[in-house]
């Protein structure tokens, strides 16, 4: 009975994707997308299969699984890679991912798209990231004996595994080969109902961000903007972050401003403009000379905000007054303090970075008035708060070496 109200609220699920793919222009890309999945692997998959199957359901997940993929490509380079998203957002940005022989959408788990889909993969091991609990997929992955992980996991307590009636779901992730989760929570909480396949080795995606950082490019533009300023800047931000740092910025003279906006459509780019007081440029509109004389720097591109983190003296991580914050550690690899809103609680890597004080979070103009001041005033709290911000990501790097240590033996069989 409960299998069978599961596949019927998949098949609710697409139904309701497909009519709001009519207005929806994700749903329609994901619509879209999921018509083309078996004619794409018809026509590309090897028919031997033997593919080490990656799944990420967006683009954060994929920066987590990222590492994994590379080092894998390295350790086996005659294996064949297979990459699939759930969400546009991360397979329009990430379909044409070098290091993947295969890239596609997952086809929504129900019974005969799950067998389909693997008869044409045959994957030789399946390694899904963090959140991605699809009981078909998993249940057939076992019946057919595919070593089947995930990693970078991260549990809590109010989650339907751990809940009265929630047996469905925890036989779910007993169908796992092995766990690999972010921390000792998650452990005792699969402890406690009887799942011991588990080792803590923290999140993979700092080891992503410490490449990152190695890799970082050298922009002149924001060289030259930057000059000898103390330059704070705002990465993936959202209005109700903007109100709050663009009125501090109105205020103060002596700091230049970087804003890298979520998103960056003529209408944002436009009420950010409104909300400046002080002489701005977007990047793709400055040169040297212009961007030089300019105290704001507008980013309306995407693909830079790794690498512009680099030249900043403070960052800003947008999302904690709405969505939830976004990727945290891409700033704080360089070595600088990271500020947030109040909606950050379920990230495990801003509470630990707030306990090691690299990072602060504000819940409004005068306390982030507050903060900054401190900052102005006192250079040792601002070069002790970075220092602690890029230690901690130092201490949480090896997850990446340690899965790739533990899964290799299996491969190599």
């Amino acid at each position: 009975m409960k299998k069978a109200l599961y596949n019927s609220g998949i098949y609710c699920y697409k139904q309701l994707v497909k009519l709001a793919a009519w207005r929806n222009p994700k749903a329609r890309k994901l619509t879209e997308g999921q018509k083309s999945v078996f004619p794409y692997l018809e026509a590309n998959a090897a028919p031997e299969g033997g593919y080490i199957w990656f799944h990420a359901s967006s683009l954060g997940e994929f920066e987590q699984a990222r590492p994994l993929i590379e080092a894998f490509r390295v350790k086996f380079p005659a294996k064949k890679i297979a990459l699939t998203f759930f969400s546009p957002s991360g397979y329009e940005v990430r379909k044409n991912y070098e290091q993947a022989d295969l890239v596609c959408y997952l086809p929504f788990d129900l019974p005969r798209n799950v067998r389909r889909f693997l008869d044409l993969l045959k994957p030789c091991a399946a390694i899904f990231i963090k959140y991605e609990f699809w009981g078909n997929y998993l249940h057939e992955l076992h019946r057919r004996q595919i070593p089947t992980y995930i990693v970078s996991a991260i549990f809590r307590p109010t989650q339907l595994f751990f809940r009265p009636g929630g047996g469905m779901f925890r036989r779910m992730l007993r169908t796992y080969t092995h766990l690999y989760v972010q921390n000792e929570e998650s452990r005792a909480l699969l402890a406690g109902i009887g799942i011991d396949n588990v080792s803590v080795v923290g999140d993979t995606r700092f080891d992503r961000v410490v490449e990152i950082r190695r890799q970082a490019k050298k922009l002149p533009l924001v060289e030259a903007f930057c000059g000898e300023s103390t330059v704070f800047i705002a990465g993936s931000s959202w209005p109700k972050d903007e109100d709050i740092f663009i009125e501090y910025f109105n205020r103060h003279p002596e700091i230049k401003l970087i804003i890298a906006p979520h998103e960056i459509h003529e209408e944002h780019l436009t009420e950010i403009a409104v909300k400046l007081k002080r002489p701005h440029i977007r990047y793709s509109q400055a040169d040297a000379r212009t961007a030089a004389d300019a105290q704001c720097l507008i980013i309306d591109c995407f693909g830079l905000l790794s690498s512009i983190y680099q030249y900043g003296s403070i960052a800003y991580i947008g999302g904690g007054f709405g969505v939830g914050i976004h990727n945290v550690p891409e700033a704080a690899v360089y070595g600088i303090p990271v500020i947030f809103g109040t909606n950050y609680h379920k990230f495990r890597e801003a509470k630990e970075l707030i306990a090691a004080g690299g990072a602060f979070s504000i819940a409004d103009f005068d306390a982030f008035d507050t903060l900054m001041q401190r900052f102005a005033n006192d250079p040792d709290f601002l070069l002790r708060s970075g220092k602690a911000a890029g230690e901690y990501i130092a201490a949480n790097t090896g997850a990446t070496r340690r899965i790739i240590e533990d899964i290799t033996p299996l491969l190599q069989q």
